[in-house]
């Protein structure tokens, strides 16, 4: 790959990646609810979804859902309407992701729900489609083979994602300490879940 594009790339998607969005402001949350550890689950599935929409963007997969727009309509819904549930949960400090005085860190939910949760976030983003259609061309180098080029850059995506997605989850465990008294619990709930349902808000809206 051309080094004075990769020069530019790797600067500017982690600036575009650390700006809060759906993914980060969901890592934060979690960090706060369930920890970074259990947080990391989402980020898998985060990650799976962010390659996913860069390869599509490239190869031209994009341009089935810019011709049935219904289809991303319908699956952004279903999308927003599960994370605006879960935080409906959260704030009623019911549900999976709900904490209690008795077990602050402690998360019954499934290790693949955490997969899917990040997983439909990234993949329903529109702004990530956007994002990946309208950023990703320039930087692929026309009189090269594809195929490596896609894969390294792919690749850095993926690690800067991961790490910009780290500093908000670590944010959020920070601040499950800070509020981590029995008698903060709830407050802690409601400010996770009200993250949640602006996330599900945002989704729906965008």
């Amino acid at each position: 790959m051309n080094t004075a594009l990769l020069g530019m790339f790797i600067p500017t998607f982690f600036l575009v990646s650390i700006t809060p969005g759906m993914c980060m402001t969901l890592a934060l949350t979690l960090g706060m609810s369930i920890g970074y550890k259990r947080t990391l689950w989402m980020m898998i599935g985060e990650l799976i979804g962010v390659a996913l929409v860069a390869v599509a963007a490239v190869v031209g997969i994009a341009a089935v859902m810019l011709n049935y727009p219904w289809l991303f309509t319908a699956f952004k819904t279903v999308g927003a309407c599960y994370l605006f549930y879960l935080g409906v949960q959260m704030w009623r400090s019911k549900g999976k992701l709900a904490l209690t005085s008795e077990s602050d860190t402690h998360y019954q939910g499934s290790d693949w729900g955490l997969i899917v949760q990040g997983f439909v976030t990234a993949i329903a983003n529109p702004k990530g489609w956007a994002f990946m259609i309208s950023l990703l061309p320039p930087f692929i180098d026309q009189s090269a083979s594809l195929t490596p080029q896609l894969i390294f850059l792919v690749s850095i995506i993926m690690v800067s994602e991961f790490v910009c997605m780290t500093l908000y989850a670590t944010g959020g465990k920070g601040l499950k300490r800070a509020l981590g008294k029995s008698q903060n619990v709830r407050v802690m709930n409601r400010v996770s879940g009200s993250l949640m349902m602006a996330v599900g808000i945002w989704l729906f809206v965008s």
